[in-house]
């Protein structure tokens, strides 16, 4: 029997304020992206935010798990690509577009999970989600007047963070479909935070984009990317994943776009045009059909029935 906790108060406020975060951490990457690139900061905080995990097991007293080294590279090596289309995405277009094509994640990761488990093929409902999803993705992407998305270089950074999100869904396909599903979760977010650290600090380098202005701005960004969003808010979402049902938890994941887009027009100025916010509403709306299928049919029954 599932001991797991429905959603409560604690778990709301919890979670709203995880999706706030994560809808920040790329408004802040671009925000001070002058004093340190992106790619760089997102390199530097896995590497503190890798030793505060390892110091942290070490506290618990926890055994890290070095058997599944094969899929644990696996893992962080896509986790480490999808970050680095993150960090060049955002030099070529907005946050917002960054945000909002990154959490195509949920997509990709169903039909990955469709292609490998019979347990996960998906339905009619989830097929028009998907349908719904990229037809959202087509409205935003390829319109002429959606945002910046008549300037090339603002194309090829949003098919950069649509890439991010495939990258996304498959990490999420890896960690389902082998031991790491059954691996302590600081273990998994330990490989995946090395593998960053490891791939994104030269990459950055190769790049031409290591070089940082040591400027309280710049120390105050890495403190917020590695401390708050690559430590704290991703030890909370797994202590919420083992203590809250998971399918009620991924209702809320859904503000983190909206956060983004919000943070990027607030903060950055960012143009959003009614073209770029109608093809993410659709795109979303998809997603949501795709993860609540199960309760959305249940309640068309009811209302059916009644």
């Amino acid at each position: 029997m599932d001991s797991r906790l429905p959603i409560d108060s604690r778990a709301t406020a919890l979670m709203t304020l995880l999706c706030l975060i994560w809808g920040l951490q790329q408004v802040a990457l671009k925000a001070f992206g002058g004093d340190i690139s992106p790619l760089l900061q997102i390199g530097l905080r896995s590497g503190v935010a890798a030793l505060l995990v390892a110091l942290l097991m070490l506290w618990r007293r926890q055994a890290f798990v070095w058997g599944q080294w094969r899929v644990g590279l696996l893992a962080g090596a896509l986790f480490a690509v999808e970050y680095l289309l993150v960090g060049q995405a955002l030099r070529y277009t907005s946050a917002a577009h960054t945000v909002v094509f990154l959490y195509t994640a949920p997509i990709f990761a169903a039909l990955g999970l469709h292609l490998r488990l019979p347990a996960e093929r998906l339905s009619r409902m989830q097929w028009t989600g998907v349908a719904m999803a990229f037809g959202g993705v087509a409205v935003a992407f390829l319109a002429p007047d959606a945002g910046s998305g008549a300037n090339p270089a603002s194309l090829v950074g949003d098919a950069m963070a649509l890439a991010g999100g495939a990258c996304w869904g498959a990490t999420t396909v890896t960690i389902r479909l082998s031991a790491l599903s059954t691996t302590p979760p600081t273990m998994t977010l330990l490989w995946q935070l090395l593998s960053a650290f490891a791939l994104l600090v030269p990459a950055s380098w190769l790049l031409g984009e290591a070089s940082i202005r040591p400027t309280a701005q710049a120390w105050l960004a890495l403190g917020f990317q590695a401390v708050i969003v690559s430590f704290a808010s991703f030890l909370t979402w797994f202590w919420l994943l083992r203590t809250y049902l998971a399918s009620r938890l991924g209702i809320f994941s859904f503000m983190t776009p909206v956060f983004g887009v919000l943070f990027g027009a607030l903060l950055l100025h960012e143009p959003l045009s009614a073209r770029f916010l109608a093809g993410a509403a659709l795109m979303f709306a998809g997603i949501l059909v795709v993860s609540l299928h199960r309760m959305l049919a249940s309640l068309g029954g009811r209302v059916l029935g009644a």
